[in-house]
């Protein structure tokens, strides 16, 4: 703990890095690349003279680089471990050199809980935090890993990112947004249907909406905010509603005389594929939606609406009639400049595999199911 608090002690005393340092690497495309790297395993540098690597992809060759390291957390996963927040936003763990990759795993990752059930006690860092440690956290989310980072003091040559870009990313994503082409795609229940793409300049996943009937954009349009489902609207999955959702909205919106529905890259409520099926792992074990996702780190919903206001904005929409039982969707259009007119409900029958999941939305998630 004494050499832990000495690190930390000394990188608030270096000198500020230099202005051709603060602003290296704060285009989209740098944090994308920084993003695909933690992916591979490989250490991106932060704000301060920190470097990182994600926990999720630690291997043993990096790990020489945790002695004198910190393992950090968010308080969502600390909090399941019983680890005392002292510092905002993460928590900080030192690590020592003995302190193998796949003990780190077994620390972040709650699949992993009833294998190693005896963790811990865990001693966190009570000294205030560099910036650059909640930092790396959201940048692991951004590349779409379980949240949780190694940091210890280093640099990347090639590969350093200003902790107050890796904050600043989605916002800036979201102005970069560009609608990139529209084409007439029939549907079945709306043969009058348009698809349009959007495209951000950070590389990630396109969006996409659904234009029915070309709906007049002088009054409020009949609009459906739809997050991708992988399981639920290709592969017809029962644990959620989301395929009928899909389908049903695009049958509402053709019936009702025209309408959008967007289609939102944000799988799982925004903790993408991967991390949505280790919630489903920990839903077999007894867990509901809600605190299968904090168990991983993550909040309980991730998602962000800016995107999806940014969207009719470039479609020609101010104002909304929104479908949805979702009030968080309300406030967040409107926080983004969408003025929502009418919540038009958007139930259906719950099925014995997905019946405790809808509870779940109503009685945790605050949904008017």
């Amino acid at each position: 703990m004494v050499s832990s608090t000495r690190l930390l002690r000394q990188n608030r005393r270096r000198s500020a890095p230099s202005k051709k340092k603060r602003t290296k690497g704060t285009d989209l495309a740098a944090l994308a690349r920084a993003a695909d790297a933690l992916k591979c395993g490989r250490p991106v540098g932060l704000s301060g003279g920190w470097a990182m690597l994600a926990a999720e992809t630690l291997n043993e060759r990096r790990r020489v680089k945790m002695n004198g390291g910190f393992l950090v957390l968010s308080h969502a996963r600390a909090e399941t471990l019983k680890i005392r927040l002292y510092t905002p936003e993460v928590v900080a763990l030192p690590l020592t050199k003995d302190m193998k990759a796949d003990t780190v795993r077994a620390i972040i990752d709650p699949t992993f809980d009833l294998a190693t059930p005896l963790k811990g006690p865990f001693a966190a860092s009570r000294r205030k935090l560099p910036r650059a440690f909640a930092a790396a956290v959201k940048l692991t989310k951004l590349a779409g890993l379980l949240p949780a980072a190694v940091l210890y003091q280093g640099t990347v040559r090639g590969m350093e990112i200003p902790s107050d870009a890796v904050f600043s990313f989605e916002n800036k994503a979201v102005v970069e947004l560009k609608l990139t082409v529209r084409a007439h795609v029939p549907l079945e229940g709306a043969e009058n249907a348009e698809l349009a793409a959007f495209r951000s300049g950070d590389g990630g996943p396109e969006h996409f909406a659904i234009v029915i009937d070309d709906p007049p954009t002088a009054k409020p349009v009949l609009t459906r905010l739809h997050s991708e489902c992988f399981t639920g609207d290709l592969l017809g999955s029962l644990k959620c509603d989301c395929g009928q959702q899909l389908r049903g909205a695009i049958k509402i919106i053709a019936e009702s005389g025209g309408g959008v529905l967007l289609y939102l890259a944000q799988e799982g409520r925004g903790i993408g594929i991967i991390n949505k099926l280790r919630a489903y792992k920990l839903q077999d074990q007894g867990f509901d939606t809600v605190d299968a996702n904090e168990r991983l780190g993550f909040e309980a919903d991730e998602r962000l609406y800016a995107v999806a206001a940014r969207m009719l904005q470039l479609l020609g929409y101010s104002s909304v009639r929104l479908l949805t039982n979702n009030p968080e969707k309300i406030v967040g259009l409107e926080a983004a400049g969408i003025h929502v007119t009418e919540r038009v409900p958007h139930a259906f029958p719950a099925n014995p595999h997905n019946r405790h999941y809808l509870r779940t939305k109503a009685e945790k998630a605050g949904h008017l199911l």
